[in-house]
């Protein structure tokens, strides 16, 4: 093999691996590794946290807040920026990182960040004291 082409292959190899690795990382999805998937527990409501609005608990990596005397809102409770654990603030009716100071809404959209990506909302279905929560 003379040096042009030990050149010429060299650089062929190069640019493939540089393609290659850029279709890796676009054809990677955008889901947050510390969402939660196939979620489906249920929560005793007559007791503790959510006994009173305001009040909230963590469990299974969602975030689960009372937000009145008859509504609960869950969320992953990973901030989408680092996967710091959020915290309900009920004055506000928002869900505020601790570590960077991203808010987000109830139902987990970003209102500012650092992060950039909403928080999954989880659906909840409340029969007497027991609070179903499920994807």
């Amino acid at each position: 093999m003379d040096r042009k082409e030990f050149i010429r292959l060299a650089g062929a190899s190069a640019g493939m691996a540089l393609i290659a690795s850029c279709f890796q990382s676009c054809s990677s999805d955008d889901a947050d590794p510390n969402t939660p998937t196939n979620v489906d527990f249920t929560l005793d409501i007559s007791t503790g946290q959510l006994a009173t609005p305001g009040g909230f608990v963590v469990q299974n990596r969602v975030i689960v807040a009372r937000v009145n005397s008859t509504d609960f809102v869950a969320v992953s409770a990973a901030c989408t920026h680092q996967g710091t654990t959020v915290q309900f603030q009920p004055s506000q009716n928002r869900f505020n990182c601790p570590n960077h100071n991203s808010n987000f809404n109830l139902n987990g959209t970003v209102i500012n960040g650092p992060a950039t990506r909403p928080l999954t909302q989880f659906q909840t279905s409340l029969s007497g004291n027991t609070l179903r929560v499920f994807s």
